[in-house]
């Protein structure tokens, strides 16, 4: 699995999250960022050209060095600060009540320790700041729900630890975030991988 991890899963990554949908949902949401942004799991870069002129700089963490040198040849040519961190969201190195935004795509189902990680961003924001959230989780739906559940050990094994039975607005709430907007909506392709949280909390 070594070289599967350090060498194949980064590409496969980074390919599968430039479909047409997710790039759609980058630009709907990802331009509502301001200030100082954090960017947690920022992975190969793929929101960086979607902030806004509002973004002052954006500090981009992740634990994979192959998908950051990915990340580190999107910054050429933007117009604010980028600084990429190879560590985990469960220890974010930045100082506390000093971010506006956290930034957050097809991430938490990846933490190990979500809650921890949520704590962690909670922890970065200002008193007035907000976290911008895409996650992919646990559908409503009975059937879905129990093919989710057969599956999630299996793929979490061969997608890098994502699981596809998390609630996200549960986590959300239980880290101590109030959801302000939530939107849910299946994304095209199976169920069992595409049942989406889009939102806003504080």
């Amino acid at each position: 699995m070594g070289l599967y991890r350090t060498l194949f899963l980064p590409r496969l990554i980074d390919f599968a999250m430039k479909n047409k949908a997710t790039a759609e949902c980058r630009a709907r949401i990802v331009p509502r960022a301001e200030g100082r942004v954090l960017e947690v799991g920022i992975g190969s870069g793929l929101n960086l050209p979607f902030y806004g002129k509002r973004v002052t700089e954006v500090y981009g963490i992740d634990p994979s060095p192959p998908l950051l040198r990915m990340a580190a040849r999107r910054i050429d040519g933007l117009a604010f600060a980028v600084h990429l961190l190879r560590e985990s969201a469960e220890n974010i190195s930045v100082p506390s009540a000093s971010i506006d935004t956290v930034v957050a795509t097809w991430t938490l189902c990846s933490i190990p320790d979500a809650h921890r990680a949520l704590g962690e961003m909670r922890r970065v924001l200002r008193p007035d700041g907000r976290l911008i959230f895409v996650e992919h989780g646990l559908s409503p739906e009975r059937k879905v729900q129990i093919w989710q559940r057969r599956l999630n050990p299996l793929w979490r094994r061969v997608a890098g630890g994502c699981n596809i039975d998390r609630r996200i607005d549960q986590l959300l709430i239980a880290a101590g975030f109030k959801i302000v907007e939530l939107q849910n909506s299946y994304f095209p392709g199976p169920r069992v991988l595409t049942y989406t949280f889009e939102g806003f909390a504080n």
